[in-house]
């Protein structure tokens, strides 16, 4: 018989009202999906013209492929950035130095507080008014930089607490076979710290993923912006900006996915690692 600590397991009567809670629910949302669905065939923007137009190729080669193109670029370079950062200042902040981990910390604190899109409106203005770099590179790097010490701030933090939420005995496994403190934070703390954290990890991939919409506000030629131009000059906003809005669902889901995938497949090995490295008990028997 299985009890619970927190709260006692639902009654006949409790589960038929959150039965009937849910159907009522789900009346309405579907409710509300049939009236959007009136009231755009109303104003003409169901009529078949508006999306058969995605069947044909030019939408996807002249808007659509080269913004994901721009989306996926922007967004893989700022995962990589964003994850030797994260590790970096996650490393600083569980530092034995006192010194390093005031600094880190305030300088995760510090980006983790200010919006993204601020952080790429200012490497945007303020690397155009130095001209250090091209005109055409200049959206990019405002966007991957503002992406990243967001994010890697965040990757920092998530670092920080994967490691304190270990068990105490794997830092004093790895100090009694020899280990330095630094040794075993790099070795063994933080490589567990971050498959604990994989689920979370994930969640902010895709976050950077949509963070790279803000882009079109600096020029940055995304998918977003592919779209908005797509439905400027074709006449169907709303179909694009849905178009664009189900690939960004697709690749968050494919993401997401992948991340679960990893965590189980690194799980079983380290599982199975486990097992095999396991010592045998030998029980004497005197004779």
């Amino acid at each position: 018989m299985n009890e619970t600590v927190l709260f006692d397991a639902a009654g006949p009567r409790t589960r038929r009202r959150m039965v009937w809670v849910n159907i009522g629910a789900t009346v309405v949302v579907v409710a509300i999906g049939v009236w959007v669905l009136v009231r755009l065939g109303a104003n003409g923007q169901l009529e078949p013209s508006l999306w058969t137009v995605f069947l044909t190729p030019d939408p996807w080669v002249d808007y659509l492929l080269p913004g994901l193109v721009g989306t996926l670029r922007a967004a893989a370079i700022a995962i990589v950035t964003s994850a030797v950062f994260g590790v970096v200042f996650g490393l600083g902040r569980l530092s034995a130095a006192r010194w390093v981990r005031i600094v880190s910390g305030a300088v995760v604190e510090f980006f983790r507080a200010v919006p993204v899109l601020l952080m790429m409106i200012f490497f945007w203005l303020g690397l155009g008014r130095l001209q250090i770099l091209a005109p055409d590179d200049l959206p990019l790097v405002a966007v991957v930089l503002g992406l990243t010490f967001y994010n890697g701030s965040v990757f920092a933090e998530l670092v920080r607490s994967g490691v304190h939420n270990l068990p105490r005995g794997q830092r004093e496994a790895a100090l009694a076979v020899g280990l330095r403190r630094a040794q075993s934070l790099r070795l063994v703390e933080v490589p567990q710290a971050l498959l604990a954290m994989l689920p979370a990890i994930a969640s902010q991939l895709v976050v950077i993923l949509k963070d790279t919409a803000l882009g079109y506000i600096i020029t940055y030629p995304e998918l977003l912006d592919a779209a908005r131009r797509l439905g400027s000059s074709e006449g169907n906003i709303l179909q694009s900006l849905v178009v664009a809005a189900l690939i960004f669902i697709v690749i968050n889901y494919a993401l997401t996915r992948l991340a679960g995938m990893l965590a189980g497949r690194v799980g079983r090995r380290t599982a199975g690692r486990a097992r095999a490295e396991a010592p045998s008990l030998v029980v004497s028997t005197g004779r």
